[in-house]
C-alpha cells in the first residue's frame, strides 16, 4: 500500500511544482487563460476526491486480480515521465497559464512533431493511471471521464489563443498533427 501512496504523492507534487514554478509573467495570462487552469484544478479535486470515495466504499472491480493496482502505478509514472519531456522540449515556452509573449516560437521537435499537446497527453496518462491503480471502474470513470473533459475544454481556449497569432503558423501546424494521441486523436 505504501508503494501506492508515495507514487500518488509523488505525482500530486509534481503537479504543484509545476503550477507554482512555471507561471507566466505577463499580465494578460489570466484574461488568456478564460479561467482554464481554475476549472481543471476544481475538476481534479472533486474528482479524485470522489473517485477515491468511491474506491473504498463500492467494490467494482476492473479485474479481479491484485496486482492490477501495480500497472495503474506503471501508467501514472509513464504519464509524468511523457509530461516532464514535454515541459522539457518547450523550455522557456512552458506556462501552466495560457499566455504568448512577444518572442514565442511554436516548437516542433520532440513529441511535438507528432502531437500538438503531450504535456496534456501525459497528464491525462497519470489520471488514467490512478483510476486503473484503483482497480474500481467507477472510481475510473469519475476520475477520468471529467478531467478529460477539463482538459479538453482548456486545449480549445489553448487553440483559439494560438489561432489569433498569425506569426505562429499554427493552423497549419494543426493541421499537420493530432491533438493528444500520434496518429489518431
Amino acid at each position: 500500500m505504501y508503494i501506492f501512496i508515495i507514487t500518488w504523492v509523488c505525482w500530486f507534487l509534481s503537479e504543484i511544482f509545476l503550477n507554482r514554478l512555471f507561471r507566466s509573467k505577463i499580465d494578460k495570462s489570466k484574461d488568456m487563460d478564460k479561467n482554464s487552469l481554475r476549472f481543471i484544478w476544481i475538476t481534479i479535486a472533486l474528482s479524485i476526491s470522489i473517485g477515491v470515495f468511491i474506491a473504498f466504499n463500492i467494490a467494482a472491480p476492473i479485474i479481479r486480480v491484485n496486482y492490477f493496482g501495480y500497472f495503474g502505478l506503471l501508467v501514472i509514472v509513464s504519464g509524468v515521465v511523457i509530461r516532464f519531456v514535454a515541459v522539457y522540449i518547450l523550455g522557456k515556452f512552458f506556462t501552466v497559464d495560457l499566455a504568448i509573449d512577444n518572442n514565442h516560437k511554436l516548437v516542433k521537435k520532440g513529441s511535438y512533431k507528432y502531437i500538438r499537446h503531450p504535456s496534456y497527453t501525459g497528464s491525462l496518462l497519470s489520471f488514467l493511471g490512478l483510476g486503473l491503480s484503483l482497480n474500481n471502474w467507477l472510481s475510473l470513470a469519475v476520475i477520468f471521464i471529467p478531467v478529460l473533459i477539463s482538459f479538453i475544454y482548456r486545449i480549445n481556449v489553448e487553440e483559439k489563443l494560438l489561432l489569433q497569432q498569425k506569426d505562429l503558423e499554427y493552423k497549419d501546424y494543426k493541421n499537420q498533427t493530432k491533438r493528444l494521441i500520434p496518429f489518431i486523436y
